[in-house]
């Protein structure tokens, strides 16, 4: 065989190889951060936490080369950490639309790969809102959120006597004789109006979803912004301030809530307390008071409600142990949670079964799940 011969076998084989034609590679498993995504959306909407991307098209004669598979996107609240199962850091979304590549679509059937496709990955991820703190006080200005603070914790936060002196979450931790800690954030005031961003009320409501209960610090006396605003009692200080949470996202209704009653040591305050306490056992017989706009679809159940005094110190110690009683409470339905949950990962992942094995040279998609 001489030289010219051998020129031809040689294209003749190449032209072979290309006319084999090229499976589309699978598509690839995203998560993205959305800024008005909720984990608990995001479960409601995913019960099963599955996520599987497109597979790859089979390559064909109008279209040697197979177009790649559909990407999955996962939808996320900004501020995840995405984790593997080991408790490595994949990677973290701080921002609106950031994306983190968390499972790749495998290659198609081609020369490379003998004209087999390669399954894509199969992973489970951790999602984690990362916190700034077990614990957000939530009231309105001048409620003695910084005050009361100061007095549960070793926090130092700037107090004075007049609305908006917290512009920016303030953190303490309480400390348990123990060794036990329970981080605290003093959240900016918010006023009527917050969910429709009046006084940066969105600015501070996001600020809440970050926190893993509330404690709701209500002025006995109620509370009047201006003299240009409606005087609110105590109950109707509650009352809206479930409404602007329910109003800018209703999830946040089912964060486990504390009630602690501040400025038990003004006067008249026992009886204010006594009238309180009738409204919150009996809700429904006072919200005709209210404004049918300003009335909550489900009013605020709280674990506890503990009168206090910032100023004098009274009922500070037994509120710090309903905190600790609510966070160990609800510690321990998250670890129940978590084990049962990965035992049913256990189980689906024991009795999933593919029933046909995958084309010729179309790539398997790949799949993550979601703990």
């Amino acid at each position: 065989m001489d030289w010219l011969d051998l020129l031809v076998v040689q294209e003749t084989l190449k032209s072979l190889v290309y006319k084999c034609g090229e499976g589309g590679k699978g598509g690839d498993v995203w998560v993205v951060a959305h800024n008005k995504m909720t984990l608990k959306q995001l479960k409601d909407k995913y019960p099963q936490k599955r996520f599987v991307a497109g597979e790859g098209a089979n390559s064909r004669v109008s279209a040697l080369k197979g177009s790649k598979g559909k990407d999955c996107e996962i939808p996320v609240p900004v501020g995840v950490s995405v984790t593997d199962e080991n408790g490595k850091i994949i990677g973290e979304l701080n921002k609106e639309k950031d994306r983190i590549l968390v499972a790749e679509g495998g290659l198609g059937g081609k020369l490379l790969t003998n004209f087999l496709p390669l399954k894509g990955q199969k992973r489970v991820i951790h999602l984690d809102l990362k916190l700034i703190a077990d614990i957000g006080l939530v009231g309105f200005p001048n409620a003695g959120k910084s005050s009361l603070l100061s007095k549960i914790s070793h926090a130092k936060p700037a107090i004075a006597d007049y609305a908006f002196t917290t512009i920016k979450p303030e953190l303490g931790k309480i400390m348990y004789s123990d060794f036990k800690q329970i981080s605290v954030a003093d959240l900016p005031g918010l006023i009527e109006g917050a969910h429709m961003n009046k006084g940066m009320g969105h600015k501070f409501l996001k600020h809440i979803e970050r926190t893993k209960q509330l404690l709701f610090v209500v002025d006995i006396s109620g509370f009047q912004l201006s003299s240009q605003t409606h005087y609110r009692t105590a109950f109707e200080t509650i009352i809206l301030l479930s409404k602007e949470l329910e109003l800018y996202k209703e999830e946040l209704h089912t964060k486990p809530a504390l009630l602690a009653v501040n400025k038990m040591d003004l006067p008249d305050a026992q009886d204010k307390f006594h009238v309180l306490m009738n409204q919150l056992q009996n809700p429904k017989e006072f919200l005709h008071l209210f404004e049918k706009n300003m009335i909550p679809k489900k009013t605020v159940e709280f674990q506890h409600i503990i009168p206090i005094s910032a100023v004098t110190g009274e009922g500070i110690d037994e509120l710090k142990s309903c905190i600790r009683k609510s966070v160990d409470e609800h510690a321990n339905q998250e670890n129940d949670a978590y084990h049962k949950q990965q035992l049913l990962n256990l189980h689906i992942s024991n009795t999933i079964s593919y029933s046909e094995p995958p084309s010729k040279n179309a790539v398997s998609s790949p799949r993550m799940d979601i703990t």
